[in-house]
């Protein structure tokens, strides 16, 4: 099996240790950030497979720092650590890119279980399943399934690997209408607690702002009153 990289931003020295035991154990390769200066640095070098990201640091706040990679055009799973169960912590995060999150205080068995079930997801079978066609094709929109891409008018759209199992999914069953827990469970998985309704929300809202002639009136990521949204070919 391949062995995937992680870079885990955490400024608590006794936690980092644990948690970068932890993965090891895993077979995963850590690399350790103690503050958001160094985090930048280290994605933008040693390009991870995925990013653990403690909100609270002495210098960036973890927001920042993942609203920056985003920009950059870093596509990489960002599990974000909080240190309170709070609504705001987690909406913000996922407005800024974040894939998942986990709320201290948390076991390392179940850290470690959504780090392997966000790589799975966003490399693995999950990506992967349920689409027997290679590329999907809806007037300017193309959807590369097999190489993970894609293209509006021609060029290439950036999406986070969230946002295109959103699309890949949804594109999969054009005009069928989804309602906010089955799209939770079919892109997330079983395991995750994030917040169905906002969550779903937030994600639909950054691909109709990259995919969508005018994100105000939408062709193609059409919302159902009552039930949720649907793909309109």
């Amino acid at each position: 099996m391949e062995h995937r990289r992680i870079l885990l931003v955490e400024d608590e020295r006794a936690v980092a240790r644990g948690l970068e035991y932890a993965l090891r154990q895993e077979g995963y390769q850590v690399d350790w950030a103690a503050n958001g200066q160094q985090a930048l640095e280290l994605a933008r070098s040693t390009n991870p497979d995925l990013i653990i990201l403690d909100i609270r640091l002495p210098d960036i706040s973890g927001f920042e720092i993942c609203r920056t990679l985003r920009q950059e055009g870093k596509r990489q799973p960002i599990l974000m650590l909080t240190a309170r169960d709070e609504e705001v912590d987690k909406v913000l995060g996922l407005e800024l890119g974040a894939d998942d999150y986990v709320v201290k205080p948390y076991s390392l068995r179940e850290l470690v279980s959504r780090v392997r079930a966000l790589l799975r997801r966003a490399y693995g079978e999950l990506a992967l399943a349920g689409t027997p066609q290679e590329r999907l094709l809806f007037g300017d929109l193309e959807i590369d399934v097999g190489r993970f891409q894609v293209r509006r008018g021609g060029q290439p759209v950036d999406l986070t690997p969230t946002e295109f199992r959103l699309l890949r999914y949804m594109a999969s069953h054009p005009e069928r209408p989804f309602r906010r827990s089955e799209l939770v469970e079919a892109v997330w998985g079983y395991d995750s607690d994030i917040n169905s309704e906002r969550t779903v929300d937030v994600h639909i809202r950054h691909l109709r702002q990259k995919l969508e002639e005018d994100p105000t009136a939408p062709r193609h990521l059409v919302t159902v009153r009552g039930v949720g949204y649907k793909f309109q070919p």
